[in-house]
């Protein structure tokens, strides 16, 4: 049985979560639209599409969510290339399943330049085999294509994979894959569903790198 597993990006191996969102707010403040942070959390571990469909849901069909997003674009960008934080225990992690000869992955919902762009200033990029962003695929998380396609990727057995979530779409999405789902709770504590849909609930990537050192001495 090949070990692999296959990461989300963000709120995971980045903590740009609350970047995002403060970008978000930063706009409604300017563009005088409220309750920005509730939708923001509704729309975690999503791709743009699908984003913009709960921004038009909670503000109407005239909100105009492309003129605000490419806004919060230039914003975040300018404000955080090449200086995004790490998750703690992200190094430490990726080594292990490296020297431990996993399979590795990404399944991000964000775009792929930014994707890669992140990753490579990070010094990261080249510990995954394959890279599947939210451009690459017709259906975002919850959908479980981005997952399948992770794995199909790197030639694995979605139920034998390990996938690393922080959201409740990335873990539903990784769920709907029939994979072995790790949840890292970041913004939004986890729920009853979460509890139900995650095969583990861990606070970082510490406890994730102590868990699968004790599944590989079960192997």
């Amino acid at each position: 049985m090949e070990k692999a597993v296959v990461f989300d990006m963000d709120g995971v191996i980045f903590d740009t979560e609350p970047l995002v969102m403060k970008v978000w707010e930063e706009l409604g403040k300017i563009h005088h639209f409220d309750h920005v942070k509730k939708v923001c959390y509704e729309c975690l571990g999503t791709n743009r599409e699908t984003s913009k469909r709960i921004f038009l849901k909670h503000y109407g069909e005239d909100f105009p969510y492309d003129e605000y997003a490419k806004e919060s674009s230039v914003i975040y960008h300018e404000r955080y290339d090449g200086n995004v934080p790490l998750k703690p225990g992200v190094h430490e992690l990726l080594t292990y399943l490296k020297d431990n000869q996993y399979r590795l992955a990404l399944a991000s919902s964000t775009r792929a330049y930014t994707v890669k762009l992140q990753l490579k200033n990070a010094g990261l990029i080249d510990y995954f085999e394959a890279i599947i962003t939210g451009d690459m695929v017709t259906a975002s998380k919850p959908d479980p294509m981005i997952y399948l396609k992770a794995c199909e990727a790197i030639h694995v057995k979605p139920e034998e994979t390990y996938a690393i979530e922080d959201s409740y779409n990335g873990i539903r999405s990784a769920y709907n894959a029939r994979m072995r789902s790790i949840m890292v709770p970041d913004l939004k504590a986890p729920d009853g569903e979460m509890e139900e849909k995650s095969t583990v609930i861990l606070k970082d990537l510490y406890e994730v790198m102590d868990y699968l050192k004790k599944e590989d001495q079960n192997i």
